[in-house]
């Protein structure tokens, strides 16, 4: 599981879109690339529980920084 949210962040890291934002942001403040993308991760992985457990749809409000 962990590669799977691993990969996911690296690949959110350069696609457009609320996540790619959040990495920009994480950047911004002066954070590390590596730890900005384990960062996302977790942050990925936090939304993907939440989602399961409620059963709701994805919205782009969960990954606000």
């Amino acid at each position: 599981m962990k590669e799977i949210f691993k990969s996911a962040a690296l690949i959110a890291t350069v696609r457009p879109g609320p996540f790619q934002d959040f990495y920009a942001g994480l950047l911004a403040k002066g954070m590390k690339p590596e730890l900005a993308r384990v960062t996302l991760a977790r942050k990925i992985a936090a939304i993907t529980l939440t989602l399961w457990k409620k059963g709701e749809c994805f919205d782009a409000a969960y990954v606000k920084p």
